[in-house]
């Protein structure tokens, strides 16, 4: 049981070690403005929930997601990143309004859906190494990943946080996070659309 504890958090950590920046942009998005810290936990929630019930159901042999379909997943955070962008653009010459429009709901900060789509899309290609392994484990293992998974989301949403909360970093988050955050976004999009095949390179 240890072992296959261990198993599971080995591959969370080396699956989405990419999630703990975005995490940071987003929590330092959050910074300020009521109840953003708790849409970035809930939407961060949301979105691997998503990853992980398809590659359970894709374990289980439902085939949920066909393996061409998977790249196009980076369009979401393609299209988020484009839309930052272009907000952050347009408020170029006002701070304070970009901070709070920049992928945000009306109320400042991330959105849960914004935040959920993005772990969506970036947890595209785990789902392309999860369902095999998940496969081998049998409805035990299931069990066990499934728990670990959700555990660990708990921890990197607190790394996030650290991360975005620490004085240099928050300033800097403060400083560039509405250039950061779209920028990561469409990287995001472009190496999920590359490495996928999307466009068949």
């Amino acid at each position: 049981m240890l072992g296959l504890v261990g198993q599971a958090a080995g591959m969370f950590a080396v699956t989405n070690i990419d999630d703990v920046l975005v995490l940071a942009l987003f929590f330092g998005r959050a910074a300020g403005h009521r109840g953003g810290a708790t849409r970035v936990v809930i939407g961060q929630y949301l979105g691997f929930a998503a990853i992980l019930a398809v590659s359970i159901v894709g374990a289980l042999g439902a085939g949920l997601l066909p393996d061409a379909v998977i790249p196009y997943l980076g369009l979401l955070p393609l299209l988020l990143g484009m839309r930052a962008a272009w907000q952050a653009w347009r408020h170029r010459d006002d701070a304070e309004d970009a901070e709070d429009e920049v992928a945000s709901d009306g109320t400042g900060g991330p959105s849960i859906l914004t935040v959920a789509a993005v772990t969506l899309a970036n947890g595209g290609d785990n789902i392309g190494v999860y369902v095999p392994v998940l496969t081998a484990t049998g409805n035990g293992g299931l069990v066990v990943y499934g728990v670990v998974f959700l555990v660990l989301v708990a921890v990197w949403c607190a790394l996030g946080r650290f991360f975005a909360t620490r004085p240099l970093v928050a300033r800097a988050l403060s400083r560039w996070g509405h250039i950061l955050l779209p920028v990561v976004l469409i990287g995001i999009g472009l190496v999920i659309l590359v490495e996928g095949g999307a466009f068949g390179l």
